[in-house]
């Protein structure tokens, strides 16, 4: 039997992190988990995806949330916790994987086989990209990438053991701007083969 493989990919905005995780899902035929997660977690539970999908990535709202005997009441709360403990019973039965962000390195943190990586730009490669994807200006899109950063920042922070960025919390950080989408992809691949050795 093939060893278990998990692999949490936080990643800066623009940086084509989520491209890079579907390439290293791809080439080591494993599971994804993105935003289709929500999809996963709200099919268990017997909810509407798209109500969950509001509170995605997000962190709580001090102002709308009340805590009674240490426990939340906030909906970004909840479905983290739900996230958590879907990810945490996929890895339980056994199951390799690729989960893009949501504190992925946090939620798996006891799994021995687990790979954190890191995936971050240049300024301007990662600006060049939201242009061309999304067909926006340069103060556009750098607004889109400071905005998007900063949430995944708090998000992050509010629910995991590290800091966002911090080298110290993941096993591999890459800078895409480098080595370019498919290479950025080889590396990783390259690193996890070379864990499990």
């Amino acid at each position: 039997m093939a060893e278990q493989m998990i692999i949490s990919i936080s990643r800066e905005y623009g940086s084509c992190g989520h491209e890079i995780a579907e390439l290293v899902a791809k080439e080591l035929g494993i599971a994804l988990y993105d935003r289709n997660l929500l999809d996963a977690v709200a099919d268990e539970m017997d909810m509407s995806a798209d109500k969950l999908r509001k509170f995605d990535e997000k962190p709580r709202n001090i102002f709308m949330t009340r805590s009674v005997n240490g426990h939340s009441n906030a909906m970004e709360d909840v479905v983290v916790q739900m996230q958590f403990e879907y990810l945490q019973k996929k890895a339980a039965e056994g199951e390799s994987f690729v989960v893009v962000g949501r504190c992925g390195e946090t939620a798996l943190k006891e799994y021995k086989n687990l790979i954190r990586v890191f995936v971050m730009g240049d300024k301007q490669c990662k600006i060049d990209h939201i242009m061309k994807k999304f067909g926006l200006s340069e103060d556009e899109a750098e607004t889109k990438m400071n905005r998007h950063d900063v949430t995944r920042k708090a998000y992050h922070n509010c629910y995991s053991d590290s800091k966002w960025g911090d080298s110290r919390g993941y096993d591999l950080c890459v800078s895409s701007s480098k080595a370019g989408v498919q290479n950025t992809a080889k590396v990783i691949i390259d690193y996890i083969k070379g864990s499990q050795s």
